[in-house]
């Protein structure tokens, strides 16, 4: 009899996949479901970036590249930060990566032992918890306040820091909130936790999904910091799946040794898109795709206020608004299932992103559909609301 390891048999479903799994069967159906689950771009990946793409296979072979990725991309990633953020970054710190996911792996197997503590946001996006059991960390969540929007402090993260916190890990633009950080607070984040013998891990995948002000990252601050960032949501190139991870120098060698031994090497034709991706013209239309992003959260909250839904995180960034519908409901993941079964409108029940407080008072709503459907998915849930 074939048994399975203890981390296959505790790791827990999304359950939002439960929902979505039956609104593609609606659809299947003839039905005319909206999608506001979708924590990815609507948008396909830039023409620029696919016709890069298609000419690094015809001319430049699909063989390995170096484990840490392209030189030529990783300088690229080096100059983005010095001219869109300020920040100065050495490429010789930078390791691409299969994905964001494969940029985390790497992190955490180079710092974490079993045992070792790692502090998470709850809510926060669900595999990070996974990730540290995947190496035999410890997860120690940080519960966020509703009445502080979820918006974690400097303060509330290095009081929770433990005497076996080796790592403390947030996100900005945050999933499923939609939050930011200042860097004043993320600088002390990472000040901190050198103090304290640790790291912080700051998640930057949202980058430049900002709407109220411009993008910004923790590396125009400090060095010592990691900060994962991936080529999936701004730039539009999900299923490509590249990303790259950001750590103090000294840490490098071991990262990529690491890197050549779990997966070899990052996809080789996704790199050379992902340089186009650096580039005109391909910046001015994933900008042009940053409005559209404006204009529809600014859609959402306007038709959120006017149900008189409360809007519970600053959703500041990202493609995300947060959600209370306590007064509706005390099972978020019901609500989700009937609201789909009736209207037709597929969101994520809070239950995904955490277990420290009531998240079945919560539900995410993902703006990546066209303003028309937003319009059309606010109308539903109004119909919705006035039928319970």
């Amino acid at each position: 009899m074939i048994t399975l390891s203890h981390f296959a048999q505790q790791i827990p479903p999304f359950h939002v996949m439960a929902l979505l799994e039956r609104a593609q069967q609606l659809a299947a159906q003839g039905h005319d479901v909206i999608h506001l689950e979708v924590g990815e771009p609507d948008f396909e990946t830039p023409t620029p970036v696919l016709e890069a793409i298609a000419g690094a296979t015809r001319d430049r072979g699909t063989g390995y590249t170096p484990a840490a990725g392209l030189p030529a991309l990783r300088q690229a990633i080096a100059d983005d930060y010095q001219e869109r953020f300020g920040a100065t970054v050495s490429p010789a710190r930078i390791v691409v990566t299969p994905g964001a996911s494969g940029a985390l792996q790497l992190a955490l197997a180079a710092l974490i032992n079993p045992g070792d503590g790692v502090l998470l946001c709850d809510p926060g996006y669900p595999c990070n918890r996974q990730f540290v059991n995947l190496v035999g960390g410890e997860p120690q969540p940080v519960v966020l306040k509703a009445d502080n929007h979820f918006t974690l402090t400097a303060n509330e993260l290095l009081e929770a820091w433990q005497p076996d916190t080796r790592l403390a890990m947030v996100a900005s633009p945050d999933n499923p909130t939609g939050n930011m950080l200042s860097l004043d607070s993320l600088q002390a984040m990472a000040e901190g936790a050198v103090q304290k013998g640790g790291l912080l891990l700051v998640d930057e995948i949202y980058q430049g999904l900002c709407y109220r002000g411009p993008a910004e990252s923790v590396l125009s601050r400090t060095d010592q910091v990691m900060v994962i960032n991936s080529f999936s949501k701004y730039f539009c190139m999900t299923g490509w799946r590249l990303g790259w991870l950001v750590a103090p120098e000294p840490l490098v060698p071991a990262i990529e040794r690491l890197a050549q031994n779990l997966f070899l090497a990052p996809s080789t034709p996704a790199q050379y898109g992902a340089l186009a991706a650096l580039q005109e013209p391909a910046l001015t239309i994933l900008e042009q795709r940053h409005q559209l992003f404006a204009r529809r959260r600014q859609c959402l909250l306007n038709g959120l206020a006017h149900l008189k839904l409360p809007v519970v995180s600053n959703a500041d960034g990202a493609f995300y608004v947060y959600v209370d519908v306590s007064a509706w409901t005390d099972d978020s993941f019901a609500f989700c299932a009937d609201l789909l079964e009736k209207e037709k409108v597929a969101m994520t029940p809070g239950l995904d992103f955490g277990d420290g407080h009531d998240h079945h008072r919560y539900v995410r709503l993902a703006y990546t559909c066209a303003e028309s459907r937003l319009v059309d998915a606010l109308h539903r849930l109004g119909h919705y609301l006035e039928s319970l």
